[in-house]
């Protein structure tokens, strides 16, 4: 039986909630965890890795059958670094700021597992519409969850939200372990348990181990294949 494609719809949406890329695919969970200390931070650096995602997928998508098998990625890394290098110019310029606060993990989005996983398992194999669809879903996903960690993070930690004061401590005095290392992973860890919990319809029976469990079953060479090993 035929494998049914995903809708231009169900692409765009598939990297908000059911593959989200941080909360599902549990990918890039390093500049996640680094940089989510405000939400600015986040917005910042996920509105980064949202151009790098679209740009590099449309052109490997549009050079899919022009780049060589023996050489794909050290192509695909070479045409993230381009955009990469034009998104840290123009933050230098009109952001320094937020160039100083993202410091080395902006540059570091060359290699982020987000941005060459999606190369490798989709915008490859797809036309280029596909690929910005899929690039600006995933990038939406990825921004949504920065985001949402700063914001939790900032508010309790420092009791602000964008910069602007939501809580004096006058009340309820901020507790600066949120703003640390064990903050936010105990963030992330209640922001992964919403998203599975949505993800998973209610009554559904929980996925099973292999190919089928896998969030990325349906973009992954390796389950036309027979699987992982």
């Amino acid at each position: 039986m035929a494998k049914q494609q995903k809708s231009l719809g169900q692409i765009f949406t598939a990297g908000i909630i059911k593959e989200n890329p941080v909360l599902r695919l549990v990918l890039g969970t390093c500049p996640t965890l680094a940089v989510t200390t405000m939400a600015m931070n986040g917005l910042g650096m996920g509105a980064a890795a949202t151009v790098v995602l679209v740009g590099s997928n449309l052109v490997i998508s549009l050079l899919r059958k022009v780049i060589p098998d023996k050489i794909h990625i050290p192509a695909y890394i070479t045409i993230i670094a381009g955009f990469v290098t034009l998104i840290q110019m123009f933050v230098k310029a009109y952001a320094p700021a937020l160039d100083a606060s993202l410091g080395i993990y902006l540059p570091l989005i060359v290699v982020n597992c987000i941005i060459l996983g999606r190369a490798e398992s989709f915008a490859s194999k797809n036309g280029p519409l596909a690929s910005v669809l899929d690039g600006l879903g995933m990038g939406i996903g990825f921004t949504i969850t920065l985001i949402l960690m700063g914001g939790i993070r900032e508010l309790i930690g420092n009791g602000t939200i964008f910069g602007l004061v939501v809580n004096s401590g006058s009340v309820i005095p901020p507790m600066l372990i949120f703003i640390l290392p064990p903050g936010g992973f105990f963030v992330f860890g209640m922001l992964v348990a919403l998203a599975n919990k949505i993800a998973v319809k209610k009554g559904k029976e929980p996925a099973k181990l292999g190919c089928g469990g896998c969030p990325m079953h349906d973009s992954c060479s390796k389950a036309a294949e027979g699987g992982c090993e």
